[in-house]
């Protein structure tokens, strides 16, 4: 009596990881382990994983305004994603996960350079701290001294 084998094909899927910045920081090795063992246990191939980046949150997730983003590529069966999502919900360390099928995007754009490759590589400020810098730079009025020695704000020529 033969048995049927049934060949299960594994799709290329692409997933957004999203995890408390502070935690992230703190504990980076160990948020990594925690998306690894996720994806491993639902016997998914991994690629690449690694920091898209971190940014303020339109809204609160869990009391946090801030989020870092982990992308991460691998191969997987359909069927297992909903245990992919499950493990997420139940993970006390990842806030959010959104997973996309990653079969017509071609390879180079999946090796694409992040944000956060980005700012490592030219050595700069995150663009939201440059900007929320700049901003703050902004709204301080500069002051000047009258001849009596009190502080007035400076003109701005109107």
């Amino acid at each position: 009596m033969e048995t049927a084998t049934k060949t299960v094909t594994k799709k290329l899927y692409e997933g957004m990881f999203l995890v408390d910045s502070v935690l992230a920081t703190a504990d980076w090795d160990g948020v990594l382990a925690t998306i690894r063992t996720i994806l491993e246990r639902a016997g998914a191939e991994i690629s690449s994983l690694k920091k898209w980046d971190e940014r303020k949150l339109a809204y609160d997730i869990r009391r946090k305004s801030r989020g870092t983003y982990i992308l991460s590529c691998f191969k997987a069966q359909g069927q297992k994603l909903t245990e992919i999502e499950r493990d997420v919900r139940l993970s006390e360390k990842i806030m959010r996960v959104l997973i996309l099928s990653a079969e017509n995007i071609p390879p180079a754009a999946l090796e694409k350079e992040t944000p956060a490759m980005k700012v490592e590589r030219e050595g700069l400020k995150a663009p939201e701290e440059s900007a929320a810098v700049e901003a703050r730079a902004e709204e301080k009025p500069q002051e000047t001294h009258s001849s009596e020695g009190e502080k007035m704000p400076k003109s701005t020529g109107e």
